[in-house]
């Protein structure tokens, strides 16, 4: 697996493999890989054997008072593990090489609207930060595919609105979310919860499958859908979570379920001490 830090560098080595007809296949991360990471990387083995992983932390998409300074960096070990999956490059670029004339002034890619809603609402500067990011990682290596997790909903949604509307050459893979034995969705922040807290984190996953259940087949019952997502919060507020959102939604335009809808997607995010935990399921309206 070859290390490249620098743009130059890296656009060097992808070069070759384009020149010679090679799929070029892209897995944006922030490092402290877990197996949802990895599964990423099989996803896009699947796809090619010319793998790029970025491993970047950026600090475009943390607001004030969050985790940057403190999230997990584990490089060794994600190394190792994307050495034995068979990545073919790890891009390594700090913050210099990514934003060389600072971030105050910077050219961002946003996606209005659906950038302001469910998890932007909590965090005003997210989603600008991922979609500038990603774009630019697009720039970089130019890839055929980039591979994403279905985690975090509303981040894949905005980033395949994006590539639609910007026209990039890009095809935006999903791949499904990876969940502990208990159900907890895989998670770099589940490291954050205490002992306590992450016997009782599984409770999110549980309540959103049992909300499904109720819900599945019945997307023309707005009323009941509307229902499902109060009583969803008040089981989890019950249960200790500070709830940011439970929501059911169109899961192909990311609104509110309308009669037309055909498949919908139910959203939470909720915090249990200081950690803020995502999750999502979607199932047929019909």
């Amino acid at each position: 697996m070859q290390r490249c830090k620098r743009i130059k560098e890296l656009r060097a080595a992808i070069r070759v493999k384009r020149h010679a007809g090679q799929h070029i296949v892209l897995v944006p991360t922030m490092g402290n890989l877990h197996d949802g990471h990895i599964s990423l990387v099989r996803k896009a083995r699947e796809i090619s054997d010319f793998v790029v992983v970025s491993i970047f932390v950026n600090p475009l998409q943390f607001g004030e008072n969050e985790d940057l300074d403190n999230y997990p960096r584990t490089l060794e070990e994600d190394q190792a593990k994307l050495q034995r999956e068979g990545a073919s490059v790890l891009f390594l670029p700090d913050a210099n090489e990514m934003y060389p004339d600072g971030q105050q002034d910077l050219t961002r890619v946003s996606v209005p609207k659906f950038n302001a809603m469910l998890c932007g609402v909590s965090r005003p500067v997210h989603f600008d930060g991922v979609t500038t990011v990603v774009n630019k990682l697009f720039n970089i290596v130019q890839p055929d595919s980039a591979v994403f997790g279905e985690k975090d909903f509303q981040q894949l949604f905005l980033i395949r609105k994006m590539v639609k509307d910007l026209s990039l050459p890009v095809e935006v893979v999903g791949a499904p979310i990876m969940r502990e034995k208990d159900g907890l969705a895989m998670s770099s922040r589940n490291n954050y919860l205490s002992d306590s807290e992450r016997n009782i984190a599984p409770a999110l996953s549980r309540v959103l499958q049992e909300t499904k259940e109720r819900c599945a087949g019945k997307g023309k019952d707005l009323e009941l859908l509307r229902q499902a997502e109060l009583q969803a919060n008040t089981v989890l507020k019950e249960i200790g979570f500070d709830i940011d959102y439970v929501q059911i939604r169109d899961a192909d335009t990311l609104l509110a379920p309308a009669l037309e809808t055909k498949q919908l997607v139910l959203l939470a995010a909720a915090t249990l001490g200081s950690t803020r935990l995502i999750d999502n399921m979607t199932f047929s309206a019909d």
